[in-house]
């Protein structure tokens, strides 16, 4: 499937139209879905109807955005109003929002055609996509693997073309990560850029919404869209939005010496050889054209995983205490007094995994317990974000792998919950900070597998890193690769 821009021309030149756009779309979906199972629900006549509206804009003379007519996945853990919602949970199965996030309103008014929503982990809730409680997905490189998580079903579908782009939601790596194990481009915004109204809450200071696209262009007209404030959203902030995609130029030279630090503690022990390799050939690539190289500490980096497990956990827990079969959502059967339907409904409502991240955050604010774990942990959170500070007074951008590893085959992990954990090791510590990166494709394995670069820019330079992703893009020919499905 074309770009952004090339579909727009083609459809302001009246050359397709948004309906066949949308068709196309449609037909691939249910081609691939026995393989990819990238979906949950897909909208076809939703999409449809959306597409319509804007062919009959084109043929009023209308002026339409980017964004109108293009195909897009949504994950499902974002409301959309009159669409199941379910968090791949049994206990939201037949979940229907009486409302719209903030991010599918946005891109509603922009005309953008929502083919589906999106495969995840449980609640966003793991790093490879094999916790969803309805199915698998698979990562098109190879349908053996993992596409990561919690956002492999939107990262699978961009990669397999079955959507233009797709929207994610990152609270610990969940759009970079797959995006670095499925070859494509995918984006952590600062936290409080793009509004978390009608986001289902995971760690409310950690989640943040973002986009994924083949391209950094196409990333970069998505983020544009989705980013502004928002009264709904008490975090969200009160600044202004760029033209992300308009900055994007293909040469650092014009622009001042660009200066790129290399995370030192992102080397080494625990990062697959490979990916080291081909991360540092990225890194003489960024060189090679005009940026200066400096190594930079970030000492307290190696404590982001088990700092993150306490916070994330203990948010987790306070947050996921609304599913209790009272309101709304899953109730077990004929239970015996009001404790048993409590327990019951969670018992069986959530997936081991959820229930393990509520065991230990409930723990760890537990009397008695709460100083010692989680009051530490938001101390060493400070440290963490201190050190980017540090680090940002020397350089501009910083650069590390995405991911220690290639994707990893499917059940490889499942019974190891540390070592799934391991694999957000350099993306968690953005998060903790609420600062923006991205992961765009940097080169591949002796095996076909896609290999990721992380670039972490400091509070609300977006601007900056796209650029100097879109730089990076543009020297190579990484990201014109697709996988043969």
């Amino acid at each position: 499937m074309s770009s952004i821009r090339e579909l727009h021309r083609q459809l302001t030149h009246k050359e397709r139209s948004a309906v066949e756009i949308t068709q196309e779309a449609l037909e691939r979906i249910q081609a691939l879905e026995p393989k990819l199972h990238s979906f949950l629900h897909v909208t076809a006549d939703h999409a449809l109807e959306q597409a319509r509206k804007v062919d009959a804009k084109i043929a009023a003379g209308e002026e339409i955005s980017p964004l109108a007519g293009i195909p897009i996945g949504i994950k499902d853990n974002l409301c959309t109003r009159g669409i199941p919602t379910t968090c791949a949970s049994r206990i939201l199965e037949n979940f229907v929002p009486p409302y719209e996030s903030a991010v599918t309103e946005k891109l509603t008014a922009a005309g953008a055609v929502m083919v589906g929503k999106t495969n995840l982990d449980e609640f966003a809730m793991g790093s490879s996509t094999e916790n969803s409680a309805f199915q698998v997905t698979a990562n098109p490189w190879d349908l053996e693997r993992v596409p990561g998580g919690s956002s492999g079903g939107s990262a699978a579908a961009v990669a397999g073309g079955e959507c233009v782009v797709a929207l994610g939601s990152d609270t610990g790596g969940s759009i970079r990560q797959p995006a670095s194990l499925c070859g494509i481009v995918g984006m952590k915004p600062t936290y409080g850029l793009v509004s978390r109204y009608g986001l289902v809450a995971y760690a409310s200071s950690l989640d943040q919404i973002g986009p994924f696209g083949r391209s950094v262009e196409d990333a970069a007209i998505l983020l544009g869209a989705i980013a502004g404030h928002d009264p709904r959203d008490a975090t969200s902030l009160k600044v202004p939005i760029p033209d992300y995609a308009s900055a994007l130029k293909p040469d650092l030279k014009p622009r001042r010496k660009l200066k790129i630090g290399v995370i030192q503690e992102t080397f080494g022990q625990g990062l697959d050889p490979t990916v080291e390799a081909t991360v540092t050939k990225a890194v003489e690539q960024l060189q090679s054209l005009g940026a200066e190289i400096q190594v930079v500490s970030c000492p307290q980096f190696r404590y982001g995983l088990p700092t993150y497990y306490i916070i994330a956990p203990s948010e987790a827990s306070a947050n996921l205490a609304r599913y209790d079969g009272v309101k709304y959502g899953f109730r077990t059967k004929d239970p015996d007094n009001l404790l048993s339907m409590y327990t019951e409904t969670r018992a069986q409502g959530f997936g081991a995994e959820v229930k393990r991240r509520i065991m230990i955050g409930t723990y760890t604010l537990s009397a008695g317990y709460y100083d010692a774990y989680y009051l530490k942990a938001q101390k060493v959170r400070t440290l963490i974000k201190q050190d980017f500070e540090q680090a940002f007074e020397k350089v501009d951008i910083l650069v590390c792998p995405t991911s220690p590893t290639t994707a990893f085959k499917a059940g490889d992990k499942t019974s190891d919950p540390l070592s799934m954990y391991l694999t957000d090791l350099m993306t968690i510590p953005v998060n903790l900070a609420g600062l923006p990166a991205i992961s765009l494709p940097c080169g591949f394995d002796d095996q076909g597998l896609p290999i990721g670069l992380q670039l972490i820019g400091n509070v609300l330079r977006e601007d900056l890193l796209l650029e100097v992703a879109y730089c990076y893009e543009q020297s190579t020919s990484w990201h014109q690769r697709s996988p043969q499905l």
